[in-house]
């Protein structure tokens, strides 16, 4: 059994077949400095030590318990309406103002800093690749969940690293012990390594927990594009790794649940291996002046997005 998750009809995959941008030929001009460690002094990801520990560990307790296959299913069905309001690309990003991660144990900052930190430093090294700094600005809008217009979820069903629901929980995640009170951990039907899944069926068939990974995808799929062959030429192929697994840290940073991988599956992880750098170690307190890179971004939102996006 697999998940059916919605793709791109056959004239899209078309355009993205016939100018699919290779990572392998970016260039990076290696100005962005990866720093040695995050904003309180420690190692990045570290979960063990750190100001944040505490209620880092707590975050995943709460998620690990409560993201079942049956709340995904649920909730996917209820946030594909797409029926919470209209805004346009800038106006959600200034809504994560209001928005501090709590499964972040590097940065205790509001969400629009991480974009625009992730975004100027994808910039630096990459100047020519607009595309890209979309990209980074853009993957974690959908921590808009949290907010009360967007259904207030609790920060366990928006925000951490995700992982497939309907199979056994890999030991590779993060206060892997929590899932031993999670219903489908002694659920036979979901509990052997491939559980509802069969090997090499693709990502795509996988039911992620949910998250603001998830429900972007959900966004940015069922977006009509200002120019369809740009945006299933980079933005597709960006949009779909970035957003859609940027946060699986279990299988790009430790090879979990690659049973499940095909082959262009396996193609698009150097996305990932691109994109991770500038997720994660642009991470810092020193602020981006929102008002003077406005502009800029605003031009690539013009470029790629229409003026309003179903939220």
């Amino acid at each position: 059994m697999t998940v059916s998750v919605e793709k791109p009809n056959v004239t899209q995959a078309k355009c993205a077949e016939q100018a699919q941008p290779d990572a392998n030929k970016l260039v990076s001009s290696d100005q962005f400095s990866v720093p040695q460690n995050n904003a309180f002094g420690n190692t990045f990801r570290d979960y063990e030590v750190g100001a944040r520990t505490d209620k880092v560990e707590q975050h995943y307790k709460a998620s690990h318990i409560n993201q079942t296959y049956d709340f995904v299913k649920k909730i996917r069905e209820e946030y594909e309406k797409l029926n919470k309001g209209e805004m346009g690309i800038w106006e959600c990003c200034e809504l994560l103002n209001e928005v501090v991660d709590d499964s972040d144990p590097d940065l205790d900052e509001p969400q629009i800093q991480h974009l625009l930190q992730s975004a100027e430093a994808i910039r630096k090294d990459y100047p020519n690749e607009d595309w890209l700094h979309l990209t980074a600005l853009i993957h974690d809008l959908g921590k808009i969940l949290v907010l009360p217009k967007f259904g207030e979820l609790p920060q366990w069903a928006v925000v951490g690293d995700t992982f497939p629901v309907g199979c056994a929980f890999d030991e590779f995640n993060v206060h892997y012990t929590y899932f031993k009170e999670n219903p489908d951990f002694k659920n036979p039907k979901y509990n052997t390594n491939n559980g509802v899944y069969s090997e090499g069926c693709g990502l795509d068939n996988l039911l992620m927990s949910w998250g603001h990974d998830d429900y972007m995808y959900m966004v940015y799929n069922l977006t009509p594009s200002v120019d369809p062959l740009i945006k299933w030429d980079h933005i597709a192929t960006g949009r779909i790794v970035h957003h859609q697994y940027h946060s699986f840290y279990p299988l790009h940073k430790h090879g979990a649940y690659a049973q499940f991988m095909n082959e262009e599956d396996k193609k698009n992880m150097k996305w990932l291996h691109v994109f991770n750098k500038y997720d994660l170690y642009s991470k810092s307190k020193a602020h981006v002046d929102a008002e003077k890179v406005k502009p800029y971004y605003e031009s690539l939102i013009a470029k790629y997005f229409p003026a309003k996006l179903k939220w």
